[in-house]
């Protein structure tokens, strides 16, 4: 196994422990503004799943010797760049109601600037996860992680996507809201 490959997916799990330190952070700010915290049955299989992404390519390319081939390679690590782009623009752009759990806060409008004025794009962040997911391991040929990862995250992204509906849904219709439009925050797993 390549070293570089080995830093590459290390970056990638040191990024992941600031997305936490800015998640429990913007969860703080969320709570003290009557945040409301949902779906959290998912949330821990989220954390393992994205664990073992970074484990599995670890893994895989060891205990199955697998080569980097440069034509498959250096696309996947620009993907992997652009994913990390993407995931950053999107925290960047939602600021404190940025969280890796679905938090719900009262009267705070939809974020409809950044990459989220795409309409052609409604979630930004779930297409860097996805993308990731698929590019990080097959930098180094690592196709069994990235099928598996591929496989397993679409069910719980589609878990995912109806946990925020449903608590903006929820929110939405409590009675001494009318005319509000609360925001959500999640989007990304740790």
């Amino acid at each position: 196994m390549s070293p570089w490959y080995t830093l590459l997916v290390a970056l990638v799990g040191l990024e992941r422990l600031a997305e936490l330190v800015v998640a429990r952070r913007n969860l703080r700010w969320s709570l003290e503004r009557g945040g409301v915290v949902s779906g959290r049955g998912h949330y821990p299989f989220m954390v393992v799943l994205h664990t073992a992404l970074l484990v599995g390519c670890l893994l895989e390319v060891w205990l199955a010797d697998r080569p980097f081939v440069p034509a498959l390679g250096w696309p996947m690590v620009a993907l992997v760049a652009a994913a990390q782009g993407l995931r950053w623009w999107c925290i960047a752009t939602l600021g404190p109601q940025w969280n890796t759990q679905v938090v719900v806060v009262p009267g705070l409008p939809l974020v409809r600037r950044g990459p989220y004025r795409l309409s052609w794009l409604p979630h930004p962040n779930y297409v860097a996860v996805a993308v990731e997911g698929a590019a990080l391991p097959l930098v180094h040929t690592a196709w069994i992680t990235a099928v598996a990862f591929t496989l397993l995250n679409a069910p719980l992204m589609v878990v995912r996507l109806r946990s925020e509906t449903a608590a903006l849904a929820a929110l939405a219709h409590e009675p001494g809201r009318p005319g509000r439009s609360p925001a959500v925050s999640g989007e990304t797993p740790a």
